[in-house]
């Protein structure tokens, strides 16, 4: 399983991977179900179903469906892992200390807690529209802050590029903190070490863009079509990033 995982993330054809990965959905959705509350399992196929959806589902029935599959098994992952846990998201933001609590400095913990985030945060995205999802960002936001508080570096900065996104999407006359935002955003660039391309183009995309910053906003983007795609582990994303960098550049003059 993680050799497949890193086979895939180390691909610089996205058509390739968008072709080949659902039989590794399925492949994933077998082998949980014959061994259901392992927990490296459950998050394996959270992150697969959420990439998937986000990256090369634009159906909307179709990335709702997947979204749902991917925080089943994100919760199922914190369920094997603790009954408390099991109770996150059902649990009132002021209840949330004491479940998040159980969760230390550790590899196994941390990934857990983030491999739940990110999947619930992918299931909100697919249903923007709806309030009631859109209203559950704060809790989202506090998972991520641990995360964040116990490991800040981990996924190569990506938990301080969703708090980045987060942040940027209160504005500022709305109690917004824009400096946090950048802040944020600048610590993933800088964690990567430049290397995680996505982080320049979501800097630019949620930062820069509505705050018609364009000099920001051009540089970022030049600087992910400038750079190499091929880093171990970031291969297939910064490819999608340099082409979602060519796409805003070239709405940029309609934007600006």
């Amino acid at each position: 399983m993680a050799r497949v995982g890193n086979a895939v993330l180390d691909q610089d054809d996205p058509q390739l991977v968008a072709e080949g990965a659902p039989a590794y959905l399925l492949l994933v959705d077998g082998l949980i179900a014959d061994d259901p509350e392992n927990v490296e399992l459950l998050l394996a196929g959270a992150r697969l179903y959420g990439a998937y959806a986000s990256a090369f589902t634009s159906e909307p029935a179709r990335v709702q469906s997947m979204t749902r599959v991917a925080r089943r098994y994100a919760e199922r992952a914190l369920c094997a892992f603790s009954d408390v846990a099991c109770s996150l998201r059902d649990a009132p933001y002021d209840a949330m200390a004491a479940p998040l609590s159980k969760f230390k400095a550790k590899p196994s913990h941390t990934n857990l807690l983030y491999g739940y985030a990110v999947a619930w945060l992918g299931w909100i995205q697919a249903r923007s529209s709806n309030w009631t999802a859109i209203a559950e960002l704060p809790k989202v936001k506090l998972v991520l802050e641990r995360v964040a508080k116990l490991d800040p570096e981990h996924d190569n900065g990506g938990v301080q590029l969703y708090l980045g996104v987060l942040e940027s999407l209160i504005p500022a006359v709305s109690g917004g903190k824009p400096e946090v935002a950048r802040a944020y955003f600048q610590a993933a660039i800088d964690i990567s070490v430049g290397r995680n391309l996505t982080a320049k183009v979501m800097y630019a995309e949620y930062f820069a863009r509505p705050r018609f910053d364009r000099a920001l906003h051009d540089r970022l983007l030049k600087e992910v079509l400038a750079a190499d795609p091929h880093v171990s582990g970031l291969t297939l994303m910064n490819t999608l990033a340099q082409g979602r960098a060519r796409d805003l550049l070239a709405s940029a003059d309609k934007y600006f």
